[in-house]
Formats: structure tokens, C-alpha cells, sequence
């Protein structure tokens, strides 16, 4: 696995490690977009670390390939998910779990700039931590078809991958051990997915 051979520098024949990475990375990548718990954009820097000191000469577009269609395909099929949801009488608990990671504060936000700027929203909102959820719901109660989401996400989760493997390369390229970059880059990751809930806190309390 990626992470295995980074902190345990294992040493495995580059062949090995594809065989077994890209699968793991495509299956974490996708449960993660459906379940909203794995910090997918670590996986992916840790991945492009790892390819980074490959000497396969696609091993970077490989993850690139692999995490953006695997965000994709997870993300249109939690809005299908949700679009049954929303049509169904009792809904349902892919819908609820949906609603219950999308404050009414951040859906508001998300509504408001749905209604100001379409489909470009999707695009940040994948870039933006916990940005992702509240858009999604946004543009199920605004009735949107899958394939109308279909379209504007597709360009949100390239814009995704591509981000946080840059984050993992820098890691890779500062550091001579694998481990070392993943470390880094797994540090930085969690920084950014931190920053713009810290930042809140702050004005809060600035503000009281």
C-alpha cells in the first residue's frame, strides 16, 4: 500500500506497489466522497509522493487518473443517492447524512452563491474544506439532474486532484525518503483542511 511502504520503507518492487496502490487509492478516494470521514486529499498526497520517487514514467498521471475519476464517480453517485432521497416521501439516510454535514449557515452561503454563480461553485467547492457537502445539497434542493451536476463536477474533481497532488510533489521533492514527503504532506493537508474552520473561530470571537 501507499502509506505502508512510506512509513515502513519496505522495500517492494515498483510493480508491486502499482498493483496494489492504484486499486486502494481509487476504493478509498470513492468511499470517501461517499462517506465524508476519510481525508481523501491526504491519500492522494501521500500517493503522488510516493509515484514522485518512481521511476515509472506515469506513475504521477496515474494518480492524478485514478484519484480524480474515483472522486467523480463518488461524488455523482452520493447526488444520486441524494436526488432519490429527495424524491422519496420518508427520504432517506443517504439524503439525512447529507443534511446533517451541511449547517444551516454554510447551506445558506452555498444557496446564495449556487443562485449567483451556477455551475463555477462545484469547482470551489471541492477546493474549499467542508465546502463540498453544503454545494451538493445547495443543488439538490435547487432540483438539478445528475448529469447537469455531472458537468460541472467533472471539472471540480480535476481541479481537486490536480491541487493536492502538487501538494504531494512539493512534499516528494524537499525530502530524499518517501516517508519523509508523506509526512509532509499529510501535515500540510490537514493545515489546509483546518485553516478555514480556525480562521471562523477567530472572527467569532473577534466579533463577540
Amino acid at each position: 500500500m501507499w502509506l505502508a511502504d512510506a512509513v515502513t520503507r519496505t522495500v517492494v518492487p515498483e510493480s508491486t506497489q502499482q498493483a496494489i496502490g492504484y486499486p486502494s487509492l481509487f476504493l478509498l478516494v470513492l468511499f470517501g466522497a461517499l462517506v465524508p470521514v476519510i481525508p481523501t486529499g491526504a491519500l492522494v498526497s501521500s500517493a503522488a509522493v510516493v509515484a514522485f520517487h518512481q521511476t515509472a514514467p506515469f506513475a504521477l498521471a496515474m494518480v492524478f487518473v485514478t484519484a480524480s475519476v474515483a472522486a467523480f464517480l463518488g461524488d455523482a453517485t452520493l447526488y444520486w443517492l441524494g436526488r432519490r432521497g429527495m424524491k422519496s416521501k420518508n427520504g432517506s439516510r443517504w439524503l439525512e447524512a447529507i443534511r446533517s454535514r451541511a449547517p444551516e449557515e454554510r447551506l445558506a452561503q452555498a444557496q446564495g452563491k449556487l443562485a449567483d454563480h451556477n455551475v463555477s461553485v462545484l469547482v470551489l467547492s471541492r477546493l474549499v474544506p467542508a465546502g463540498r457537502i453544503p454545494v451538493m445539497l445547495a443543488c439538490l434542493m435547487a432540483q438539478w439532474p445528475l448529469r447537469h451536476f455531472a458537468r460541472g463536477n467533472l471539472p471540480a474533481c480535476l481541479a481537486w486532484a490536480a491541487t493536492y497532488q502538487v501538494i504531494g510533489i512539493l512534499g516528494g521533492s524537499l525530502f530524499p525518503e518517501p516517508w519523509e514527503g508523506v509526512v509532509a504532506a499529510v501535515a500540510l493537508t490537514v493545515l489546509v483542511s483546518a485553516a478555514p474552520g480556525i480562521w471562523r473561530r477567530i472572527r467569532r470571537t473577534t466579533t463577540a
